[in-house]
């Protein structure tokens, strides 16, 4: 809840008060750098597992779209590990493994809840870090068992509605709480500093407008500046004066 839903709630708020990027719903907009998602994920399951809601959201891909995807792959992971997280220590081999699947079938399907509404979650923190925290969350409900817990059980187990209530409660006062509030600070930030960028720097880089540089030299979207020799190695031919080379 702390981690997932409050961050899932508290990104949407922000996706509310900035609006939707410039195309958003037009544009194709793709990841940045593909391996490098995979490599982020690599890291991220060194020591968080969650392999069984990539399978669960391939599945889906495979079923849906006719092909799998590597990012969807890479999503999946992320679905699954964030799902495990709050219910790890409450189910057993068997309920992590529903939990995983669970997380990569719905998140696969939430993500797609921007296009719909209308909110432009670039990183999918929504549609797979709040809803597969609300996964966990709602299934240590369902699959707690009292080996794990030390008490508690869900209700496959025999432990009533109990905990399934205490659990959608829970996550439904998080949620609330965390979208008003986020919601709150980012219209005063809005209001007193603002809270964009303006549609030239949007549309130019805002890695170069506000930074001054880019990841690349070349392919980035808008404008390009020129780049003036600064030394004879940036000229190509040693012994050539830049003078020479501006006249020419």
């Amino acid at each position: 809840m702390v981690v997932e839903i409050v961050s899932g709630m508290s990104a949407l708020a922000l996706a509310l008060v900035l609006g939707p990027r410039i195309g958003f719903k037009k544009d194709a907009m793709r990841p940045h750098n593909l391996p490098f998602v995979l490599l982020g994920v690599g890291l991220l399951w060194f020591g968080w597992l969650g392999c069984f809601g990539m399978m669960g959201w391939l599945a889906v891909e495979q079923i849906r779209d006719g092909r799998p995807t590597t990012f969807g792959a890479a999503s999946a992971v992320v679905a699954g590990l964030v799902a495990t997280t709050p219910s790890c220590g409450t189910v057993n081999i068997l309920g992590a493994a529903v939990v995983g699947l669970a997380a990569g079938i719905v998140c696969s399907f939430a993500v797609g809840a921007k296009f719909r509404f209308g909110y432009d979650d670039s990183l999918d923190v929504v549609g797979v870090h709040f809803v597969g925290g609300v996964v966990g969350v709602l299934l240590i409900g369902l699959l707690a068992t009292e080996v794990m817990t030390g008490g508690a059980r869900g209700l496959f187990y025999g432990g009533g509605f109990a905990q399934l209530g205490k659990q959608s409660l829970g996550a439904l006062v998080v949620g609330a709480y965390a979208l008003a509030v986020s919601y709150v600070l980012a219209k005063l930030i809005d209001r007193f500093m603002g809270f964009r960028v303006s549609a030239e720097d949007e549309t130019t880089g805002v890695d170069f407008t506000q930074h001054a540089e880019t990841a690349y030299a070349e392919g980035v979207h808008g404008y390009q500046p020129s780049r003036r020799p600064t030394s004879f190695g940036d000229l190509g031919a040693p012994g050539l004066r830049p003078e020479t080379a501006e006249e020419g």
